[in-house]
């Protein structure tokens, strides 16, 4: 059985989410149709925000008041992922010698 991630389980609202990060609904599903972030959704089709999915809203909050576009943005969300993956890849290699 495959262990999952606690932190990508969608466990808010969309009114929830927005609280947390200090943004309207609206914004959430702008971001959603940019591609900017995915949150889970249940089978009658509501959106469900995880704790990964917040700290996304954040940092796109934090990219926006520094200037960045949407587009600016979900390059350099893409960019922070492949640097995630590679660093982890990274410390496998080096962890198994290979």
């Amino acid at each position: 059985m495959a262990v999952q991630d606690p932190l990508a389980r969608g466990v808010y609202a969309i009114s929830v989410a927005a609280d947390l990060v200090g943004i309207g609904q609206q914004n959430l599903r702008l971001y959603e149709r940019r591609g900017l972030l995915e949150p889970v959704r249940t089978s009658g089709g509501t959106r469900q925000y995880s704790e990964n999915d917040v700290a996304v809203l954040r940092r796109i909050t934090e990219l926006l008041g520094e200037g960045l576009n949407l587009k600016g943005i979900g390059l350099v969300l893409r960019l922070e992922a492949e640097n995630r993956a590679l660093r982890l890849e990274l410390e496998r290699r080096t962890a198994t010698g290979s």
